[in-house]
């Protein structure tokens, strides 16, 4: 006999961990199906270059977390079995520009502030943070809501309150600003460019996307009020404690079991899911953490009651620049050319707009940046565990590459067989030698290199199509009340009883759980009014 139980939540992301331990805490039995042979997605901690050094092979901070709901519902249960969270409470991130110059961000916005060259910037800066603050409600609200739902009018009406028509109508030009250009307008240095503006790469986004001028002010808020934290031991440890979460409310997890089909009942309702040639039916809800080409291309069956219009918009998603990870082991830690970088938990190596702006505009035109922002991550500087005593690591990410490249912008590289070793190589010292204009002794110190490729991405996570770790692009049109489609934009999709959470769906990509939470929440007010009938 088939397997029965409320619902099945199709992948182990942190959406799909989210939404599994939000609906059983609420007492519904339910089933996690992931199709690698551990949970997590893009959540995992493995020795990858020398024994004794933690790298987290993927993604690394969680300010998106603890700054959200789903922390908030779940935070206090998670600590129970483990989950311990290291932050910075001076410098918290910073950037580097290729003239040596350093800007760094303080977990204080004042003292942040007072090192910007005018001062009138300086007052902009708080400005910008407080008039952020002072809609986080509202602003929030729009973010961790459906975006076509009544909630959405609440939040309107508060905004409008507040900031009145013309403020309400300044966030909506924000809205289709990019950051460049919020950065030019807004100030007259070019020290929150350089802070910010590479921290749109995180949101999927480049310098002259619209929407930029909107998620800067977030991003800069949110480090500054929640930090960096990362997790002592490794983020693998987070989904340490939601296992043995999942296991305490007794959720049935599957790993290693490849979801074939979505089962759809003669009334037209998602009633179940077909995995390793076993049914898992569900009485309420199936919940799937994939891109939208995943879900109405292949799970879906044909004759589903999905309009055409959603099929082809679903056929026309659109994928972002693809990502690498370079993973450095360190006899001890990098002596910066600024010795105050040595305290500062992550970087960015870039000029602001300027270099990444180009970087961006090379990736999307299929060449290797010769360039490219460079993320640098020092976990060990919170968490001294993850190292063997006196050592250190490197976590670089590279957000601006081509999974396919046509060329290399550098003229130095081989790119005809695509992310062959060798060229994983060698732009792995590209990346290492514009690390090293800043901290000259790395190559004196280290010892071993680990490539984390595009392709590697795509292999590992099938929702990193074409190498994006983001689910999807999150330009404008295809983020906010178009994401992931303009025709199914919401959770809820024209399935009945067929759920689409994950970082194609709003609120987009990112570690807070809020398509899983948001999800979860839905249901569980749904089971409160149908019982309450």
């Amino acid at each position: 006999m088939a397997t029965t139980v409320d619902a099945v939540v199709v992948g182990s992301g942190v959406n799909g961990l989210v939404a599994a331990a939000e609906l059983a805490k609420a007492g519904w039995s339910v089933a996690l199906v992931e199709r690698a042979d551990r949970l997590g997605g893009f959540i995992a901690t493995e020795e990858r270059t020398v024994p004794g050094y933690l790298h987290d092979t993927y993604s690394s901070w969680h300010p998106l977390f603890v700054s959200g709901p789903a922390y908030a519902a779940l935070g206090a249960d998670l600590h129970r079995h483990g989950l311990r969270y290291l932050n910075a409470d001076a410098f918290v991130t910073g950037t580097v520009a290729d003239d040596g110059r350093v800007v760094l961000a303080h977990r204080a916005p004042e003292a942040t502030a007072a090192a910007f060259t005018h001062p009138e910037d300086g007052a902009a800066y708080l400005a910008m943070l407080q008039r952020f603050l002072d809609n986080a409600d509202a602003i929030g609200g729009f973010l961790g809501s459906e975006p076509r739902s009544p909630q959405v009018l609440r939040h309107a009406v508060r905004l409008l309150r507040h900031e009145k028509p013309a403020g309400t109508e300044a966030w909506l030009r924000d809205t289709v600003t990019s950051g460049r250009s919020y950065c030019r307008r807004e100030f007259h240095g070019d020290e929150a460019d350089l802070l910010w503006v590479p921290w749109l790469l995180h949101a999927g986004l480049s310098p002259d996307h619209a929407s930029g001028a909107l998620m800067l002010p977030i991003l800069a808020a949110t480090v500054h009020g929640f930090g960096l934290p990362v997790v002592a031991g490794g983020a693998g440890r987070f989904v340490d404690a939601f296992r043995a979460l999942l296991s305490e409310w007794q959720v049935d997890v599957r790993t290693g079991h490849t979801v074939e089909r979505v089962v759809v009942n003669g009334d037209g309702r998602a009633v179940g899911v077909v995995c390793e040639g076993e049914t898992l039916l569900a009485r309420r809800a199936v919940l799937a953490s994939v891109t939208p080409s995943a879900l109405y291309g292949e799970l879906l069956p044909a004759d589903a009651r999905v309009s055409p219009t959603v099929r082809a918009q679903a056929g026309r998603f659109r994928h972002g620049r693809a990502a690498m990870q370079l993973h450095v082991a360190l006899s001890a830690p990098p002596a910066w050319n600024d010795d105050r970088l040595a305290g500062v938990p992550l970087l960015h190596l870039s000029d602001g707009s300027a270099s990444t702006g180009i970087a961006c505009a090379e990736a999307e035109a299929g060449l290797l940046p010769r360039r490219p922002t460079v993320v640098v991550g020092q976990q060990h500087v919170l968490d001294p565990s993850r190292v063997p005593e006196g050592g250190a690591a490197l976590w670089l990410q590279l957000q601006e590459l081509p999974f396919a490249p046509a060329g290399d912008a550098g003229e130095e590289l081989d790119v005809s067989a695509g992310w062959t070793k060798e060229l994983a190589e060698g732009y792995a010292r590209r990346v290492l030698a514009r690390v090293a204009r800043h901290a000259p002794d790395l190559p004196d110190k280290l010892l071993a290199l680990d490539v984390v490729t595009p392709a590697d991405l795509a292999a590992a996570n099938p929702n990193a199509v074409a190498g994006d770790p983001y689910g999807g692009s999150a330009e404008l049109d295809q983020n906010l009340l178009w994401r992931p489609l303009p025709a199914a934009s919401r959770h809820a999709t024209p399935v009945p009883g067929l759920w689409h959470i994950g970082a194609s769906t709003h609120p987009g990509p990112g570690l807070g759980g809020g398509s899983g939470h948001l999800a979860a929440q839905q249901l569980l007010r749904r089971g409160r009014r149908s019982r309450g009938h």
